[in-house]
């Protein structure tokens, strides 16, 4: 009798059955339906267009920075520095603004002023993170942990630890209390960042390449790809959205606020890993960091709805990144 396995076995055990990988697409899909209809038997106000619409807005807010997220951790790496980043576009744009209101310059010059000022910090942020990884070959852990405290420093001394107040009413106009046909100016901005940010992730050289640098970058290396440009970029564009979700919440608050960044980093995180960008690199987008950001809202609103206590919440968003590292790795065991 042959010691051979049978092909049946033989193809169980060196590659995944398909009902597998169709279980993995479908897990976060159906437990965002059970999650969502959980708490709306625990509390009738879940269900309300009210809190639905405020779901949909707080979605935008975090799927922004989950998206910033997913580019660097596509990478293999990540940016713990994105909350004192956000606090610190907060801050300077608001100065900024206020600062050119003070010499006269009419709304839209202001308005003008503010955005450059915050975009240009939040990528100058990217810069900086990107050089000390890429060129310096410090570890995404290390550098974006030093940059983290640079900017609540940052933050802190040019506001003094206060908010900021004194923006023109435009800028709160565009980015919050504006909207198109009906929908609400963040939901819009999101919409229009997600879509650019997918196709140039799905159909340019420079996104095909974040993946090839996150799946392999000594094969990337080899095969002629600018592999230390590449990473530079790609926390440059990090922390670019890191800076317009900061504008925008700048305008939600109407004050430049030197804590607005709070816990974003780990939500972030948190939103791109459960939605299936994978901290091994190579795999996840615009898509997984949106479904992880719409599951991070509606627990988060749940728990709220529900008078959970915020420590409590902490600890199951804590929770939650590791249960999301856990399935990553079951995901991968399953490619």
């Amino acid at each position: 009798m042959s010691d051979l396995a049978p092909p049946m076995a033989l193809t169980e055990t060196t590659a995944p059955s398909p009902w597998r990988r169709q279980i993995w697409q479908w897990a976060l899909p159906i437990a965002l339906v059970v999650l969502f209809l959980a708490f709306a038997v625990a509390d009738s106000r879940v269900l309300s267009p009210a809190n639905l619409l405020n779901i949909a807005q707080q979605t935008s807010y975090v799927a922004l920075f989950a998206m910033a997220q997913a580019v660097v951790i596509i990478t293999r790496g990540f940016d713990l520095s994105l909350g004192p980043t956000v606090s610190m576009v907060s801050v300077g744009a608001a100065v900024a603004m206020t600062a050119a209101v003070a010499s006269g310059s009419d709304p839209v010059a202001v308005l003008l002023v503010g955005l450059l000022s915050g975009i240009a910090l939040g990528a100058a942020t990217g810069l900086f993170n990107g050089v000390v990884v890429a060129l310096l070959g410090v570890s995404p852990f290390v550098a974006t942990l030093g940059s983290y405290n640079i900017a609540i420093g940052i933050a802190t001394t040019l506001s003094a630890g206060k908010p900021v107040q004194g923006m023109p009413d435009l800028f709160s106009t565009l980015l919050y209390r504006g909207d198109m046909f009906g929908v609400p100016a963040a939901i819009v901005i999101a919409l229009v960042v997600g879509l650019v940010l997918h196709l140039a992730l799905t159909r340019t050289v420079f996104g095909r390449s974040l993946y090839i640098v996150g799946t392999n970058p000594r094969a990337a290396s080899v095969a002629g790809l600018p592999v230390k440009r590449i990473l530079v970029l790609a926390y440059v564009l990090c922390s670019s959205l890191a800076a317009l979700g900061a504008l925008m919440l700048t305008a939600r608050t109407g004050s430049g606020e030197p804590n607005l960044g709070g816990s974003l980093s780990l939500q972030a995180i948190a939103a791109a890993v459960v939605g299936g960008t994978s901290l091994a690199g190579g795999r996840g987008g615009v898509g997984t960091a949106v479904l992880g950001a719409l599951f991070i809202t509606i627990l988060s609103n749940g728990m709220n709805l529900t008078r959970i206590d915020g420590y409590v919440q902490m600890v199951v968003l804590g929770a939650i990144v590791i249960v999301g590292v856990v399935l990553d790795r079951a995901r991968l065991a399953t490619r």
